[in-house]
């Protein structure tokens, strides 16, 4: 199995500020707003200044569902923190009217999910009913890990997640990422960034619609405050 294309529980950009950055941002941790002013700073202050941040906002799962076709998404240039609630605008209002969410950007797991099984059976392998269908059991073939990384990613976001923080790396079609997931009480979302060493590609961020709004607060707060402690270089 090509478990090389991911790893969970992996040290990413954080573990170079923080000694314990999978508690940092407990509710019982010290200094834990000083942590996320910090990592709110460093994951996306840069991005959104060069413009190479990035909204995913994804919904469609409900009640307990995880299939693939059913993850709808729309994604969206960001510039500066009005263009991400300007976003969050359209959403409330469709919401409120009952409308159509934001187009979305094409399938986020069921489209790539079908071109990387097809490239399996090219290649030779026979792939069952269980393992397409068992998201569990995509790793048997190559960038099934991938999709099973991501998976788990977007089920947690939509269906909550006991563990406040935790950082994956994983190989995907625009190089490698690290994929920062926080769910706070503040909000639930994920941060994906390039490589450490990595000089250039975009920042992702990625939340559930009913997550728009609080999450857009936290990080406007938290940039902020980075700049009035003088934090953003």
């Amino acid at each position: 199995m090509p478990y090389t294309e991911a790893q969970e529980h992996t040290p990413g950009r954080l573990h170079t500020l923080f000694a314990e950055p999978y508690s940092a941002f407990d509710n019982q941790a010290m200094e834990r707003q000083l942590h996320l002013v910090v990592a709110l700073k460093v994951l996306l202050e840069a991005p959104l200044r060069q413009g190479r941040l990035m909204l995913r906002v994804i919904h469609g799962w409900e009640n307990g569902s995880a299939e693939p076709a059913a993850l709808a998404h729309s994604e969206h240039r960001v510039d500066t923190m009005a263009d991400a609630t300007a976003v969050a605008d359209r959403y409330r209002q469709a919401t409120e009217q009952g409308g159509e969410f934001p187009d979305t950007a094409g399938s986020l797991l069921a489209v790539p999910l079908a071109e990387a099984i097809a490239a399996a059976e090219r290649q030779g392998q026979t792939i069952d009913d269980e393992t397409r269908h068992n998201p569990a059991h995509w790793p048997m073939f190559p960038h099934g890990l991938s999709l099973y990384t991501f998976f788990k990613v977007y089920h947690r976001l939509t269906y909550g997640e006991d563990d406040s923080y935790r950082v994956s790396r994983c190989d995907t079609p625009q190089g490698m990422r690290e994929i920062h997931e926080f769910h706070l009480e503040e909000g639930e979302f994920a941060i994906v960034t390039p490589a450490t060493d990595a000089e250039d590609g975009d920042t992702l961020v990625i939340l559930h619609e009913s997550q728009l709004a609080p999450v857009l607060a936290l990080m406007e707060e938290c940039l902020i405050a980075a700049r009035k402690w003088g934090l953003v270089g």
